[in-house]
């Protein structure tokens, strides 16, 4: 191997600084890099990187391949046993000392038992273990680890292929890293829609397209009263409790928000054909469903005589709305737009008004092809005729209150 490390290094290297850049991810590369090192003879078994990444729920990833055939990405949250975990791991010890850290698991039992990582490594048959500092051009240091269970563990000629390679990969890894962080930046601020359109540069300021789409909105009942009397910091608990229940049952049938405004949730469910029409208003009526029954199961388990059991009011219309971004040089918003989007916010007026939970339009009612549930006619701001509205029954009982002779209630029901 001492002839070999070179020229292994040397095709290691052109090919994270060539081709290693097209893969998707770290766990591609990770998995890639061992394999060819694998081929050229240095013997790693398990080979990973530990990556700090900028998300509004996860704090790090790890990139985790094994010769046994796992590859597997763990995303790692701002817990307390996350926390735990890394303040006993040779990672932060490399964090903090920007040197490697190695374990001759076999040679030196008492070494292993330092790390919890290194523990585990020992009992299953590994023999030696480094990791290394991977250093990105903003100066932090994220860390990769090689691992074997060769007897006699790494030689010195493989732990200078592990050394000659960690720049390349950095700079690799640092490319899929800031991908990724654009990425999650994007999608948490304007939405996955609108996020491929920004990161791939296909739009631009007051552009965007007319889409056909269910728009939801749904806000929180007796929030003002409830803002004027909370502290700030236990408002936004609140707030991000109940946004957090309208926003999963949304995302859960298929829709996507695209904002806050207030105490409210705007949301749209995009469609093309009459058939994906269809489907798109069941999702909408669904997650509508599904909204009640996550705030009702947030009541039950309300325990703060502060924070009141709250209701939420619902509107759901259907049409061609805008979709695009609007705002200043320096500032932009991607929203949906259009008489659509002004009537479905009126319908969410009017369902505080009227006191219910539910409220469709009449273009929802023929989509579902009935209008069963009219609840009345009633003339809304800044329109001209009073619009029909309905009233669905969405307890999910035998008997759906909704076109209960339709195939999309059965469907609703099956659901």
């Amino acid at each position: 191997m001492v002839l070999e490390a070179p020229i292994v290094a040397a095709d290691v290297v052109q090919w994270l600084y060539s081709d290693a850049s097209h893969l998707k991810d770290t766990l591609e590369i990770i998995s890639e890099l061992a394999e060819r090192l694998r081929d050229g003879g240095v013997p790693v078994d398990r080979a990973t990187t530990g990556i700090w990444v900028v998300h509004p729920i996860v704090r790090a990833e790890g990139s985790v391949w094994t010769s046994d055939g796992t590859k597997e990405l763990r995303l790692y949250t701002a817990d307390n046993s996350s926390d735990e975990d890394y303040q006993t791991s040779p990672i932060k010890r490399v964090h903090v000392t920007r040197e490697p850290v190695r374990v001759r698991l076999e040679k030196s039992p008492e070494e292993a038992a330092q790390f919890p990582i290194t523990v585990e490594l020992r009992d299953a048959g590994y023999t030696d273990y480094i990791a290394l500092p991977l250093p990105f051009s903003d100066g932090s240091v994220k860390v990769t680890g090689f691992a074997t269970k060769s007897p006699g563990g790494f030689s010195g000629s493989h732990i200078s292929v592990f050394e000659s390679l960690v720049r390349p990969l950095a700079l690799v890894c640092e490319l899929k890293t800031l991908r990724r962080t654009a990425e999650t930046v994007l999608d948490t601020y304007v939405g996955p829609r609108a996020g491929v359109k920004v990161l791939d540069g296909t739009t631009r300021r007051g552009q965007g397209e007319w889409i056909k789409a269910v728009v939801s909105f749904a806000d929180i009942r007796g929030f003002t009263r409830l803002s004027n009397t909370l502290p700030a910091d236990m408002l936004v608990k609140f707030l991000n409790k109940y946004f957090g229940a309208m926003t999963a049952a949304v995302e859960a049938h298929g829709g996507e928000v695209l904002k806050f405004i207030g105490d409210e949730v705007m949301a749209i469910f995009p469609y093309e054909s009459e058939e994906e029409a269809r489907d798109a208003a069941k999702r909408a009526l669904l997650a509508a469903r599904d909204t009640l029954k996550r705030i009702d199961n947030i009541n039950s388990s309300n325990t703060c005589a502060m924070t009141p059991d709250l209701s939420v009011g619902i509107a759901l219309h259907a049409g061609d709305v805008f979709y695009g971004n609007v705002g200043s040089e320096t500032r932009l918003d991607f929203t949906v737009v259009g008489p659509v989007v002004n009537l479905a916010a009126r319908i969410a007026q009017l369902s505080k008004d009227l006191g219910r939970e539910v409220l469709v339009s009449d273009a929802l009612s023929d989509i579902m092809g009935c209008r069963s549930g009219l609840y009345g006619r009633y003339k809304v701001k800044g329109f001209e005729e009073p619009v029909s509205v309905y009233s669905p029954d969405l307890s999910g009982d035998s008997k759906f209150g909704y076109c209960p002779d339709n195939t999309a209630a059965l469907a609703l029901e099956a659901n």
